[in-house]
């Protein structure tokens, strides 16, 4: 915008794009208010929809809402698996929509505990990404996070409901903070230990017989089920257990074979009790003679795919990884899994992905090892781990592109389906999230086999992932197994590229001591395989740990990293290894060395057209000059760097530059700037849910009620 005169020779000049408010005047009468809008982030509506068909749980639902009305609480609903638990807690939650204006949050515990890493701080950060939270804002221990999360719902009613809840400390970690929030629970076990946060403890039973023909008649119609008379159906509930479950898979076999009489239904599952022996689950006593009949309905082909999905390492699956294990084509998969559905034996999830119900697993489980051999069984995992690494070495490098990768698993992407592929890197990182818990899942199944060099190159793929979302317990016990297998392998290489990169989620831990540890092997294993370039990557990774805790070390190490750097000839590694070394030589005040540095920092990422880590030197470099005094030149580059930033997408990096901005028009006497730059930063720190947006918004806010 070019230069207007205003009044008596008051001049009112603006360059470049404004970023929240910007008042341009020449002479201010009165108060200038500054008004920032919060981003506006989505309220999050997580639980599922409840089943269509639902019966004799109206007095549990009346218990319900009696025991958390308008004051809100804690309930826990525990029974049989298969009993209809999660049913009702969310067709419970559906009869409630509207009550909650701070959001409907949903962790299932069931697939957590599926994943290696899953634990309590997992079901947290589900809930508060759900809120807007990115993952470089997420704290890194259990305590911090649910502070964090009854702070962000400390204002607003909101309902939790938490899924096969296993012990107390599930819940008690995810009690909101505003009056009137309930939380939902269900577990196989009582869970009286919660009685101490005044929970309200609900038993469900199986249904009665009648509820059982009830629910019978609902999916069948009356006169199917009772065109044989009442006894028959009522010894098909029976032989059911009163479990809902079952009488699902019982009334979709009648459905599709419209000639099985119930009658006839009600003889099969009578033999079926007395030959098969009953499923032990927690001590009670489970029926499958229904699923034994069912499965004995499917043709030759399906009952196969029913066994092989019971023998999948992961939790959720869907076509091409259903093929992949089974060893058939696509279509084939397809046409069987929809015979499946059909028999109420597989259920499809919210993401089109496919699931079991954990008595039909169990069941399926069973069948294959009774059926198959164990020849035949490790094969289906073989295929299911061979696929699922395939896919990650796809997204790996769609994410992270050319970087150093000691496993070969990029190299079997040569004669792989193109369709396995991604677009972009968007796409392939939203895959790796989605897929994380069944990619951890086959990584223990292929350790647990012995499997070393898939184990270790699916947790070197998985990295792709941890460095772009803040998973740290995921990453530190997939890089744990990884480092372990790596050993086993006798692979040096890979065990010194997997604690390199352990240490990151280690030192975000603050586990400074573990991390120093595992970078110490690191370097023992580097030297030991004689890969240059990972000698100096792992110095650098040491270097990184002397920046928390040594600077002047950390100078010496990044220097030492960078000789193995020129002996590889690696230019991308000679940038980094110079961004940090400059890092540390501003950081024990050797201002002029790391001028330089970083210098020589900065024209190397652009000689090889990396303009966001460019732009992250160049930002350093104006922190440098700021301290030598040259103030123009200190903002010019951190003006270039917050552009550079904002056109690659690094808004992260961005906040604390244009903080750093804002300070030096704040010794200029710039307050017009002051407050455009300091609005910009908290843009960024609130639609990422960064915890400084509470001081810059008190900054700000002082600021407008202050006279100037």
């Amino acid at each position: 915008m070019g230069e207007h005169g205003v009044g008596d020779g008051v001049h009112n000049e603006f360059g470049g794009s404004a970023y929240g408010p910007v008042v341009q005047a020449g002479a201010i009468h009165g108060g200038v208010h500054f008004e920032v809008k919060r981003p506006e982030v989505p309220v999050p509506r997580q639980v599922p929809a409840g089943v269509v068909q639902f019966v004799d749980r109206e007095p549990v639902i009346e218990a319900l809402s009696g025991s958390v009305g308008e004051s809100g609480g804690v309930a826990v609903l525990s029974g049989l698996p298969g009993v209809g638990k999660s049913a009702t807690a969310h067709r419970w939650a559906q009869g409630e929509r509207g009550r909650f204006p701070g959001g409907e949050f949903y962790v299932d515990f069931a697939e957590l505990r599926a994943q290696v890493g899953g634990d309590v701080s997992a079901g947290v950060s589900r809930c508060l990404r759900a809120m807007g939270v990115e993952d470089q804002y997420l704290p890194g221990t259990l305590g911090e996070l649910t502070g964090m999360f009854r702070s962000r719902t400390a204002d607003k009613r909101v309902l939790v409901v938490l899924d096969d809840v296993t012990e107390p400390a599930q819940v008690r970690a995810l009690i909101p903070g505003a009056p009137g929030s309930v939380v939902l629970a269900t577990s196989q076990g009582m869970l009286g230990e919660l009685l101490t946060v005044g929970a309200r403890l609900l038993p469900l039973e199986p249904l009665t017989g009648a509820h059982g023909l009830q629910l019978l008649q609902r999916l069948c119609g009356e006169e199917r089920i009772m065109a044989d008379g009442a006894a028959a159906a009522e010894r098909i509930v029976a032989s059911c257990g009163g479990l809902p479950v079952a009488l699902h898979v019982a009334a979709a076999r009648l459905v599709t074979h419209p000639r099985l009489s119930v009658e006839a239904l009600a003889d099969e599952l009578a033999d079926d009790e007395r030959r098969l022996d009953a499923l032990r689950r927690g001590g009670e006593r489970v029926v499958t003679a229904v699923f034994a009949v069912s499965y004995a309905g499917l043709s030759e082909e399906t009952a196969r795919l029913y066994r092989v999905l019971g023998l999948y390492p992961g939790r959720r699956w869907d076509t091409e990884t259903a093929a992949a294990a089974a060893g058939i084509t696509g279509a084939e998969a397809a046409e069987r899994l929809e015979a499946l559905e059909t028999a109420n034996l597989i259920t499809v999830a919210a993401d089109g992905r496919y699931d079991f119900h954990d008595l039909v697993r169990l069941h399926a489980r069973q069948q294959a090892a009774g059926e198959d051999t164990e020849t035949e069984r490790t094969a289906v995992v073989r295929r299911v781990v061979d696929h699922l690494l395939t896919r990650a070495a796809h997204a790996d490098l769609a994410v992270m592109g050319r970087r150093m990768r000691i496993g070969g698993y990029v190299e079997r992407l040569e004669g792989a389906d193109p369709r396995l592929g991604f677009r972009d890197r968007q796409e392939a990182l939203e895959w790796l999230d989605a897929w994380r818990g069944e990619l951890l899942s086959v990584q223990r199944a292929a350790a647990d086999r012995g499997w070393h060099r898939r184990a270790w190159e699916l947790a070197e793929a998985l990295t792709a992932l941890f460095l772009n979302r803040r998973y740290l317990n995921d990453w530190a016990v997939s890089g744990e197994l990884g480092a372990r297998e790596a050993a086993a392998d006798g692979d040096p290489a890979a065990e010194a590229r997997l604690r390199s990169l352990l240490s990151r989620p280690l030192m975000d831990r603050d586990e400074l001591d573990r991390a120093r540890s595992e970078l110490e092997t690191a370097i023992a294993r580097a030297d030991e395989s004689g890969h240059t370039l990972l000698r100096a990557s792992a110095r650098e990774f040491y270097g990184r740990y002397w920046d928390r805790c040594e600077p002047e070390r950390a100078v010496a190490t990044y220097e030492e990293a960078m000789t193995f750097y020129r002996a590889a000839g690696d230019e991308r590694g000679i940038a980094i290894g110079r961004y940090f070394m400059g890092r540390a030589q501003h950081a024990v005040g050797r201002t002029e060395d790391a001028l330089a540095t970083l210098q020589d920092a900065y024209d190397g990422f652009l000689a090889i057209d990396d303009r966001r880590m460019g732009a992250r030197a160049l930002a350093a470099l104006g922190g440098v000059r700021r301290d030598l005094g040259h103030t123009d030149e200190a903002v010019a580059a951190l003006e270039e760097a917050v552009r550079m930033l904002r056109e690659r997408g690094a808004v992260h990096y961005e906040a604390p530059v244009c903080e750093a901005l804002a300070e030096m028009a704040e010794e200029r006497g710039d307050r017009e700037r002051w407050r455009q730059l300091l609005t910009r930063a908290l843009e960024i720190y609130e639609a990422g849910g960064g915890p400084r947006a509470v001081e810059l918004r008190r900054r700000l806010t002082e600021t407008e009620q202050t006279p100037e």
